[in-house]
């Protein structure tokens, strides 16, 4: 990874970090947590039942996600009315690149980065904590999405962090959506300094500044309406059903008992070759 991009090769990532994928022509990104054996848990649009095919930040559709994969049985199981999917790493890219996301970023390296949702200055738990979180969520869900306040980067940010926003009338933990809301943000803003400036170049660099000042103002690891919260107490906290309707805990859990095992082998099978 360098300053200008996060790209990464297969061999790069372990069970833990947090991956991402640009869609159509890099317009937005899909994020995800790498659980192991090239397994991605990761957060989608789900309607009535099935994953929506209306175009958001989860970039994923209900015939993308429920197609036959022919290398991995279990790619694409959820729990009935939750949004968490598990996919195997082909079907999580499509044909896009691979990519990590950075945490613990310097100021300077953060604004360097113009485009949201490529890292954040908030620093990461272990990865076995994030895998923890994941398969928790896979299991249990992560409440109804939300394109502003509760998308695919929010999900994987929150398995990385257990941060979570307490202020829900504004915009949530997705660099994505700082970005879609600062730029015309910081035009609007800009617009009544327009007769002050020295021509276009002036308010384009007063723009220009002001957007970054929205995007790190609402990065997660400067913001103070932010609280850990176990993945274990989401229920609770923020009033979402611990398990799906119809399903009871003991069958979620049975459901999900060989992916979770499955991935905890891999995920110590993978941390011995890389030592």
């Amino acid at each position: 990874m360098g300053l200008l991009s996060n790209r990464v090769e297969r061999a790069q990532i372990k069970p833990g970090d947090h991956i991402y994928t640009w869609r159509a022509v890099y317009t937005y990104s899909h994020h995800g947590i790498y659980v192991g054996g090239n397994k991605v848990v990761h957060f989608t649009r789900e309607q009535n039942g099935s994953l929506s095919s209306m175009p958001s930040l989860d970039g994923s559709s209900s015939s993308s996600l429920q197609s036959a994969c022919l290398n991995f049985p279990d790619c694409g199981f959820r729990q009935t009315n939750s949004g968490v999917v598990i996919s195997c790493l082909d079907c999580f890219l499509g044909n896009g690149s691979l990519y990590c996301f950075e945490f613990g970023v310097t100021p300077s390296v953060f604004l360097a980065k113009v485009r949201g949702g490529t890292c954040t200055t908030a620093t990461s738990d272990p990865p076995e904590t994030s895998v923890h979180r994941a398969m928790y969520l896979l299991q249990n869900g992560f409440g109804n999405y939300d394109v502003f306040q509760n998308n695919c980067e929010d999900f994987a940010l929150y398995c990385k962090t257990g941060l979570l926003v307490v202020e829900k009338s504004g915009v949530g933990r997705s660099g994505q959506a700082s970005s879609v809301i600062g730029a015309p943000l910081a035009a609007a803003l800009s617009s009544p300094l327009k007769m002050m400036m020295a021509g276009p170049v002036g308010f384009a660099t007063v723009t220009a500044g002001m957007y970054c000042v929205s995007r790190y103002a609402t990065d997660l690891g400067v913001r103070t309406d932010v609280i850990k919260v176990a993945a274990e107490d989401l229920a609770v906290n923020l009033g979402w059903v611990s398990s799906p309707q119809g399903i009871t805990a003991n069958e979620a859990a049975g459901d999900i008992q060989t992916l979770t095992s499955g991935t905890e082998n891999s995920l110590l099978e993978e941390e011995q070759q890389s030592r």
